[in-house]
Parts: C-alpha cells; structure tokens; sequence
C-alpha cells in the first residue's frame, strides 16, 4: 500500500524535472511514510512513496525488471502473489525478492496486458516499458485505490491523488457541470472530476500510452446474468459463499506487519471477525467507534463480538467537539467535494487503529456482495405495493398525515412515506429522488440558480443505466452498486481515510470470486422473505452473538441532524457558506438549514453536502 506519481513528456527532448517529480509525491507522504523512491530516464518519470506491509526488506519501489528494461510503480496488494510466483516459477522465471511488486512485474513479462486477469487484489500501477515506449497504467477492477490523471502542456500526468497534479501545475478550473450529480450523489463519479482538467481512471480499467496518444480499454466489469435462470439452490449458494468468503479473508491475512479488524458490531464485519479468530495463531486486534448520542452507536454489541472471539478490543467515540479538525483533514485529503459524512468515523477509526497496527481487514463491500442494503428490501416492497391500485396508495398518505407525525418516529415515517410516493416510478426516477438527502425539488431549485450548463441527474443516470443488460431492478440496483457507489463513493472513503493515517485496509467481501459468483446468485436467495444477508446469516452468521443477528441495520453515519441544531454549529460552521450563497439561491440554502434546526425535516447530511462543496468553492 503506497502512493505512486509520474510524468510522461511527450517531447522525448524534454527531460522530467525531478525536483517536481519530487514534490508531486512528497505531498502524499500520508500513504507511505516508510520510504521514498524515483525513476527518471529523460522524458519519464515515476514516483513512489512506500507503506511497508509485505517483504519488508526488499520491496523499495520504482522496481526494475531483471533487464532493467522495465520499471513499475506500484499501490495496493496482490492477494495470490504467492500462487501467481510459484506458476511463473514453473514457466522459467526466477525471483530475487519475496514482493508482490515483483510478481507484477513478472507476470507482466509472461502475459502481457492479460496480467491484470491474473491478479486478485487492491491495486492502481504504472509500468514503462522502455522497448516498446509504453506506459501501462492500471487499476483494479472493483476500484479500491484511485488513479488520478491529465493531460496537460505537452505532458501525462498522474498520481494516487489530485494533490500531486495540482503539485505538478494543474489548475483547479471547476467543472460546474457536475453541480447537480454531485448535490444528489454526493460524489463526482468516474472518469469526472470537480475540475476540467483532471480524470479519473475507471475502475477494471487501463490505460496505454504510447506515440503521445493516451488510450483507455476495459478489461473486467460484472458478468452478464440469465434472469430466468439466476442460482437458487440455496445449499450451493452457502456451500460456495462460505468457501470463497473465508478463502478471501485467508488470502487477505497476508501480512509482514501487525495487523488486525475494524469492527463496528455489523454482520458483515463481525463475520470478518469470526474467521479471523478462527485462522489466526495469535489474538486479533480489533477497533470500534462509539457515539455519545445512542441511535447512533453499536459499541455495545460489537464489544459482544470482541469479548466472543476474545480480541484485543480498543473503543474510540466520535464528538462533536471535534467537529471542526475533521472536516479540515477530510478537505485536504479528499482533494474535491465529498459529501459522504460516514468520512468522520472512518477517519477516527483509522486513526486509532494506526496507532497500534499498520492494516486491518474491514467488512466494506458486504452490502454490495449480500444485496445487503435496504434500498433492496425498499424494492421488494415496492414490488408489492404496485400491486394495489395507486388510487389506494395514495389514500394510505393520509393526506400527507404520515409526514405530520411528531415525535422521534417521524423522520423514520418520512422515508415510509417516500417508498410509497415512489413506488409507481421507473428505477432511475427511484434512484434520483432516493438518492437526494433533501426534497428532490430543492435540488432542482438550486441547480436552477446556477447560471451554467449543468448535467441533469436524469440525462447522467440514464447514460449511466444505458451501460447494463439486466432488466429486473433488484439486479440494475447491484449493478448500480458495484459500478457507481462502491467506486466513487464507498471506496474512496476508505481510501483516503486510512492512507490518511498511513493504514492499509482490506476488504474480503471484494474478491472478485466472491463477486462473480453472488452477481448470479438469485434474488429471493440473497433476500429470503425480508431477511437481508441471508446467504451470510446461514453461513459465518451461525458463529455470531444473537444481538448481532438481531440488531437492525445501522450506517456508518453521525447524527448530524442533532449536531446541527445546535446554535454554535449554525454560528462557526454552517453560518460561513459565502462561496456556496454565491453560487445557489441563498434563500434556498437558508431554508434548508432552518428546516433541519426546528426538526421539521433531516437535512443533516444534506447541510454536511453543501459544506463540503463550499470548502471546495474557495
């Protein structure tokens, strides 16, 4: 795990200044503070800076090729580099370290551009090729590490994050374009950025760079699936599930360094616990983030798992006094507006968990493999639903009585309310208004008031869908999960989050096996009547405390919605908004945050959005 840079220079005259090779990676000293390395050869140059995890000793990164006619910059983790060096030891080739690095370089000379098809692992690379004049940048293809480029005067340009390009002399010309995708996803999606200048690599995707000309091709995405023919025999599902799952987390454990688990008291990561316990030869460290505020915090149960498996337990709390040091952590390291607020615990838990280890395997991506969240259990009831004559939803609304309800219950009523509204809508409409941490048509309205060409969620969601084969809207739901909010969401929370604080995570739910194989699984298989994670409650579930199986499903949020009615948060924070009242209807803005203060609706996250997008305006 490290971060890498690089230039290219098209002008073959025109040598790569190395002083500013060095200091496009000196800025990301957070993702490898273990050492730094260079290569530079006239008119390329590659930088690294090196977390160590595996061979600790003989890794340092650029790597040469016994030839020396190849050099590879490399971030992330190859799982099976051990089986993929042993079958290149078989075909010839002989190893001077025991690295993965090397096992990439390797397969590269035994497979050509097909090697990325061999690895099973985290990774974003870039390998020169001095023979042919190639770069061959790579990424992995669920997009766990990030890879940042551009085209600028005359050169390529890259690195693990945007800092190192603006470090290079790329200017931050926003696209405001992607206003209104970022104020209902709260994200810019790949191969976007928040600036013009500057694209993202899509996840299963590579890029070559050959003859000035910068070429991307697709070398993975989901399988196609027969609808009519989906697996459901369940004994096979959980026979299979269990065998893949606990190989990934097996392979994962892979490690020089101490290690250990976060876990939040959730079935995914207490899973991840259980076979952990189980493999290893030692007592597992594991770390958990608490909230003064209980709706919000499950350390409880997750201290269940840690007393079960008789872990290394250490608990943190997340307070709103700290409010304001994070969020100046979170703008520097996620380089463009990123309005997910799950950023705050995720950045707390990596860095108590740095303190004692330097990786963890966290149950990220369970939701995704499990169909796990409960936008699905959201679609089997809408299912039902359009079955009754709409003129009888609409009576169920009581004239919008269910949104007059007081009490704490409401804001839980509200979102009842808004499956029933939608009920009868087409699954981008779904997605669009679902999506939004406000009313769909403040959005609008605000979008409304910036005077630029802006993308439409609808025009952007429906290119986005135009991409996949599956019809059924349980499944364009995974497909939309796996391609849009594990790779410009999810996983760039974690991302940035633990490279922070110069962590490593891991994540089994995301082996690609594990992947392909539940892509196919049934429907009424992963959700069995309304029980969510069926497949993983009938298999690792069977090993986990009751209060795990019985707790209701809770997101790796903060309560905002409290946090900001409090007047000190409306005066020092939400009330220094000049960039975002400069760009959007202040009126608009203002009623959003009164909304939110007098609890008539949870504009929490939705206030953190336009937050993080202010911060990114100056």
């Amino acid at each position: 795990m490290c971060g890498i840079t690089g230039v290219l220079n098209f002008d073959r005259q025109r040598g790569v200044d190395q002083t500013l090779l060095k200091k496009m990676t000196d800025i990301i000293i957070h993702r490898g503070p273990d050492g730094e390395g260079f290569f530079v050869d006239k008119n390329i140059g590659l930088g690294h800076r090196r977390l160590s995890i595996i061979d600790l000793e003989s890794g340092d990164q650029p790597m040469y090729s016994d030839d020396r006619q190849k050099v590879l910059t490399f971030n992330g983790e190859i799982y099976n580099y051990i089986e993929l060096r042993e079958e290149l030891k078989a075909k010839g080739f002989r190893f001077r370290t025991n690295s993965d690095t090397e096992v990439v370089i390797k397969a590269y000379e035994a497979w050509g551009h097909e090697c990325q098809n061999k690895f099973n692992g985290m990774w974003a690379f870039a390998l020169w090729d001095k023979k042919k004049q190639e770069l061959f940048i790579s990424r992995d293809r669920i997009g766990e590490k990030s890879l940042h480029y551009a085209e600028w005067k005359n050169s390529f340009v890259f690195g693990s994050e945007m800092k190192s390009l603006f470090a290079f002399g790329i200017p931050k010309e926003i696209d405001f374009s992607l206003i209104e995708i970022y104020l209902v996803l709260t994200n810019i999606p790949e191969p976007f950025s928040f600036y013009k200048n500057i694209k993202k690599l899509r996840a299963g995707h590579y890029l070559i760079i050959k003859n000035n000309i910068v070429k991307e091709y697709k070398y993975w995405d989901l399988p196609e699936i027969d609808e009519s023919n989906m697996i459901t025999n369940k004994q096979l599902v959980y026979d299979q599930f269990n065998h893949l799952f606990r190989d990934a987390v097996k392979i994962r454990m892979r490690s020089d360094v101490p290690f250990g688990a976060f876990l939040s008291g959730g079935l995914d990561s207490s899973s991840i616990v259980s076979i952990m316990s189980e493999i290893s030869n030692y007592t597992i460290n594991t770390f958990t983030i608490g909230f003064p505020e209980r709706d919000f915090d499950e350390s409880r149960i997750a201290a269940e798992v840690a007393q079960k498996f008789n872990t290394n337990h250490t608990l943190g709390t997340v307070k709103a006094e700290d409010f304001e040091e994070i969020v100046k952590r979170i703008v520097f390291h996620y380089d463009e507006p990123f309005g997910d607020s799950s950023a705050i615990p995720t950045g707390i838990v990596s860095s108590l968990a740095s303190q004692k280890v330097k990786m963890v395997l966290t149950g990220d991506g369970g939701d995704e493999v499990l169909s796990g969240y409960n936008s699905y259990l959201g679609l089997k009831i809408t299912s039902i639903l359009n079955m009754i004559p709409q003129v009888v939803k609409s009576s169920y609304l009581f004239a919008d009585g269910i949104i007059n309800i007081k009490g704490g219950k409401r804001y839980k009523m509200n979102k009842i309310a808004d499956i029933i509204r939608t009920s009868n809508l087409s699954f981008n409409e779904q997605i669009a208004k679902k999506s939004v941490y406000t009313s769909f048509n403040t959005i609008k309205d605000l979008s409304s008031s910036i005077n630029k060409d802006v993308i439409s969620i609808e025009d952007y969601l429906s290119d986005f869908m135009s991409k996949t084969s599956y019809k059924d809207d349980f499944y364009k739901m995974m497909y939309l999960n796996y391609k849009h909010s594990l790779p410009n969401d999810y996983l760039v929370k974690v991302d940035r989050m633990s490279m922070a604080n110069s962590l490593e995570t891991r994540l089994p739910f995301l082996d690609y096996r594990l992947i392909e194989f539940m892509t196919g699984v049934d429907k009424n298989v992963k959700l069995q009547g309304f029980e969510k994670k069926s497949v993983l409650r009938k298999t690792v579930g069977k090993t986990l405390p009751k209060s795990v199986l019985n707790a209701p499903k809770s997101g790796f949020g903060i309560p905002l919605r409290d946090w900001f009615k409090d007047e000190s948060f409306n005066k020092h924070i939400i009330g220094n908004l000049d960039n975002i009242n400069n760009l959007f209807d202040k009126k608009i803005v203002s009623s959003t945050i009164e909304e939110n203060r007098v609890g008539v609706k949870d504009n929490g996250n939705f206030i953190w959005t336009l937050m993080m997008l202010n911060k990114a305006l100056k």
